[in-house]
């Protein structure tokens, strides 16, 4: 599922020139594990920012945006609990992370 931005479908390559090059590694690499979660993951690119979304229902979890020098995750796991913020750092280990994202999208419905 694409984005949409004044009608205009916005692509994953059109939201990675946006990118520095600092972090389009570490957002590749959010990225791919998302779409690695399951193949009813779901990308929806928006104007400055990638949320990702189990099935049609469109219940996201996980919405990532860019930084200069890293990434903001908001981790949804459940929609009675809040979501969870946190800001991501390209020399960061990302085994936490990732494991985060794995309960979000096992969690979420």
């Amino acid at each position: 599922m694409d984005g949409l931005i004044s009608g205009h479908t916005r692509t994953y390559d059109d939201f990675k020139k946006q990118l520095t090059p600092q972090i389009k590694p570490l957002f590749e690499e959010l990225r791919n594990y998302c779409f690695s979660l399951g193949n009813n993951v779901l990308e929806d690119v928006r104007m400055h920012r990638i949320v990702f979304c189990k099935s049609m229902t469109f219940r996201y979890f996980v919405d990532i945006e860019p930084q200069r020098e890293s990434v903001i995750a908001k981790i949804r796991r459940d929609r009675k609990e809040p979501v969870k913020e946190i800001e991501i750092r390209a020399d960061q280990n990302l085994d936490e992370v990732k494991n985060m994202l794995s309960d979000a999208y096992s969690n979420i419905h």
